[in-house]
């Protein structure tokens, strides 16, 4: 039993090990980091669970015993994006699976660099930190958030530089993530977010991650999906940007932005790019457009409410449902003509979207091409209701202008 308990432990003690180097930063701190690999447990050492089990703090038991909770993605099939497989099973589910996870404090001036797939839990208040992610091209990771306070001057606090997916989870507690300077390149990649993610990445949990940066929030170069949790973000830039989908499912999302609330766009593929929300609670403050993406936006459900010059703006804009909500110095929706791969129009199923635009040469619905109202109602108040190139139609619903009801699609030129 001594010997397997020794063997255990050393097994145990392989899993950290630190290696001397330059962390992923800026070349006037590279001298003061090091760099932390860490592999995750592996699942035939049988024998290294009395040892496990005997190194687990109280706070590392506590998270293990959270049961799973799981949140609902009210999708649509028959949508302008099919939404049914959006979110996966594991998408939805707000709690890691820890029996097997790898327990991690953060010291300042450390990088962690993780090279394979499994669950990771960090905790620490820290400064000049990058959780690195450098798995194999099949590998899931999962890190989770358990009181991680991270600050740095000109790097990424969160870099996926290659993996499947990557799913940042919050447990029942207060994290923040600060960028506060000019970000700095990595070899030929300009990172510019505080979470900057080369492949798909998912944001979840029972907390709450509050981001701030110099420039973008949140970046993802694949698809981006938010299923849970509470996430508070400032950025200069975009709050939340990805090249291919943002796709919300669930949250009370608080976003302050000195462009994009939400933008997707691809500038390399102009048929791709589109945002999907069917749940959740969204604020939007934006300089720019609350919601940006170049092919869809389609809403299905949630409550949002938006405060900058236009509100939404798309090529292709479906509201399914929903509660929503614009205040816009500009259009409050714009239909533009963003890409070939779809026609211009705006389409209202159901919900409830109620916009006011300032006055001047503003429009509440805009569209550089066909108007759609099936269903759902409308509440606008503005000089302008409508501009539209393209036909309209008026197949149901409730329209009410400026306090009067009305059936009647009136064209502002």
């Amino acid at each position: 039993m001594k010997n397997r308990l020794a063997a255990a432990l050393a097994a145990l003690m392989m899993i950290f090990m630190t290696a001397c180097g330059t962390g992923a930063s800026s070349a006037s701190a590279a001298d003061e980091k090091t760099e932390t690999l860490i592999t995750a447990v592996p699942a035939s050492a049988a024998e290294s669970s009395v040892a496990v089990e005997t190194e687990t703090t109280d706070a590392e038991a506590d998270t293990a015993r959270v049961a799973s909770v799981t949140t609902a993605a009210n999708v649509s099939s028959d949508g302008a994006i099919d939404a049914s497989e959006l979110f996966t099973e594991r998408d939805l589910l707000q709690t890691a699976a820890l029996d097997e996870a790898v327990y991690t404090t953060l010291s300042s001036g450390e990088d962690v660099t993780i090279t394979s797939s499994g669950v990771y839990v960090f905790s620490g208040t820290v400064t000049e930190v990058t959780i690195l992610v450098d798995a194999g091209d099949e590998d899931k990771v999962q890190l989770v958030l358990d009181g991680v306070n991270i600050t740095n001057s000109d790097f990424p606090c969160i870099y996926v530089k290659s993996a499947d997916k990557v799913f940042v989870t919050t447990t029942d507690s207060e994290n923040s993530l600060t960028v506060t300077g000019a970000f700095a390149s990595h070899s030929e990649t300009n990172t510019d977010a505080v979470v900057f993610s080369k492949d798909d990445l998912l944001l979840n949990g029972l907390g709450t991650l509050t981001v701030s940066s110099s420039d973008n929030g949140i970046s993802g170069k694949d698809d981006l999906k938010i299923t849970g949790g509470t996430l508070v973000i400032r950025a200069s830039g975009h709050a939340i940007e990805a090249n291919d989908s943002i796709c919300i499912a669930d949250g009370t999302i608080t976003l302050t932005a000195g462009k994009d609330g939400l933008h997707a766009a691809d500038d390399s593929d102009a048929s791709t790019g589109y945002v999907y929300i069917c749940g959740g609670t969204l604020t939007i403050q934006a300089v720019d457009d609350g919601i940006h993406a170049v092919t869809i936006a389609q809403i299905d459900g949630g409550e949002i409410s938006i405060s900058a010059a236009e509100g939404v703006e798309s090529t292709w804009i479906q509201i399914n449902g929903g509660e929503i909500s614009i205040s816009a110095s500009d259009d409050a929706v714009n239909a533009a003509s963003k890409t070939r791969a779809y026609t211009t129009c705006f389409e209202m199923n159901g919900g409830m979207l109620t916009v006011s635009v300032s006055a001047g040469d503003t429009d509440a619905i805009d569209s550089n091409g066909n108007l759609i109202i099936n269903g759902g109602t409308l509440d606008i108040t503005a000089q302008s209701a409508f501009d539209y190139d393209g036909s309209a139609q008026y197949n149901g619903g409730t329209i009410i202008v400026n306090g009067v009801q009305t059936n009647t699609i009136t064209n502002q030129r």
